[in-house]
């Protein structure tokens, strides 16, 4: 069973990322977070296998000391002997966006607007 992380800050976005996933039998959503900073806490406490990682966050309720997914991807793999895998879902396509986010050490880039299949796909 994969275990999933969904970070994103719209509720919407992770509402449907979670009923995307959950069609998958070997794929089971384990939380949900609105911030950069959600996310380097939950990765820390562990029980995660990947990490669904929006690339940029707005302050959300908890505030914000970690602007954006990428930052979070860095931190996650800074501090962790063995950190989730991450693969950022997001709206930017730029190449900037793109680089910035690899090499944060994320596995895998995908837009939002891919097909469910594909983001299944990317999962397993």
């Amino acid at each position: 069973m994969i275990r999933v992380l969904l970070a994103d800050d719209h509720e919407i976005v992770r509402m449907g990322l979670r009923a995307v996933l959950e069609e998958a039998e070997d794929i089971e959503v384990v939380g949900e977070v609105a911030t950069a900073d959600a996310a380097i806490s939950a990765a820390q406490a562990g029980g995660i296998d990947v990490m669904l990682m929006d690339l940029r966050f707005g302050p959300g309720v908890e505030g914000t000391r970690v602007a954006t997914g990428a930052e979070a991807t860095a931190r996650i793999r800074a501090t962790m002997t063995n950190p989730p895998q991450v693969l950022v879902v997001t709206n930017y396509d730029t190449d900037a966006d793109i680089l910035g986010a690899i090499e944060a050490g994320a596995v895998g880039y995908m837009l939002k607007d891919a097909p469910p299949a594909e983001l299944l796909a990317a999962g397993a």
